[in-house]
């Protein structure tokens, strides 16, 4: 019985070891993969190299506290790379009357992901309300982000998929929208779009676990941060301070978004498509 228990105990400590492993290994390989990710999604030619230098990426989220809840690991990411990252953020997260406060925090957490203010647009529209039983105007978020992309030239737009990660209504929408405007396509030619993958619920909450998992699954782009992007994306949580439910510090803890982010792209339809 001993002997058993012996054996199980080098057993545990084994795949803990091999777990470790694997874990330096996909941080040291990131880098580089990163960087030929980031060419295929863009689909720039093999004849020449491409770093950060050359993304010019939208963020687009539907409250204040998305950019870090949900998206830290590529924000960090992007701007390691020297990547131009802009933040189109729909609502000010007025649910509770605390819009001022919440423009103001995102304002704050986007500082210590290293967005500038000057990149940042945040929407405030009667018809575009913080409220999960709202129905969002496809259109009206459609042309938004249409106009948005256009303005700026940006070649690449990551935002939430089918559903949404926490399943919030105006997180789909926004979904339904870049889905709308991929297939009528009113997508310039150079533009990439990408959704956040949403995972199941145990995958979801435990924590840097699930990083080997993130790294094996098949997936278009897939960003990866260690211990000191971690107190970063932390650092920005903390920025909303009108969030901070006591279920919000289990999610800083536990939640894998808050290490690794995996995105698939939305295919494009064709240009110019009319729509009668």
């Amino acid at each position: 019985m001993v002997a058993v228990k012996i054996m199980s105990l080098y057993l545990v400590v084994f795949i803990f070891l091999c777990y470790l492993a694997l874990t330096k290994c996909i941080f040291y390989r990131h880098g580089q993969t990163l960087r030929k990710s980031l060419k295929l999604v863009l689909n720039v030619s093999s004849s020449r190299d491409t770093d950060g230098a050359d993304v010019r990426a939208l963020l687009v989220t539907a409250h204040p506290d998305d950019e870090c809840m949900f998206f830290a690991p590529t924000i960090i990411r992007l701007v390691e790379l020297n990547a131009s990252v802009h933040l189109l953020c729909l609502s000010e997260g007025n649910y509770y009357n605390q819009g001022d406060q919440r423009r103001q925090e995102l304002l704050n957490s986007c500082a210590v992901l290293g967005i500038p203010a000057s990149r940042i647009t945040i929407v405030d529209h009667k018809k575009l309300p913080d409220d999960p039983k709202a129905e969002w105007s496809i259109s009206l978020v459609s042309s938004t982000i249409v106009k948005h992309i256009r303005a700026h030239s940006f070649n690449m737009v990551l935002t939430f998929d089918g559903r949404g990660v926490s399943g919030h209504a105006n997180h789909v929408a926004i979904h339904k929208a870049v889905r709308h405007i991929a297939s009528t396509g009113q997508v310039p030619d150079d533009c990439c779009l990408l959704s956040l993958v949403t995972v199941g619920l145990l995958r979801k909450y435990i924590s840097i676990l699930e990083l080997p998992l993130s790294w094996l699954l098949p997936s278009c782009l897939c960003c990866i941060i260690g211990s000191q992007g971690y107190r970063r994306a932390k650092a920005a949580m903390l920025c909303h301070r009108t969030q901070l439910l006591w279920f919000r510090y289990l999610y800083i803890t536990f939640s894998r978004y808050m290490f690794v982010n995996t995105f698939q792209i939305i295919p494009q339809g064709p240009k110019n498509l009319k729509i009668y």
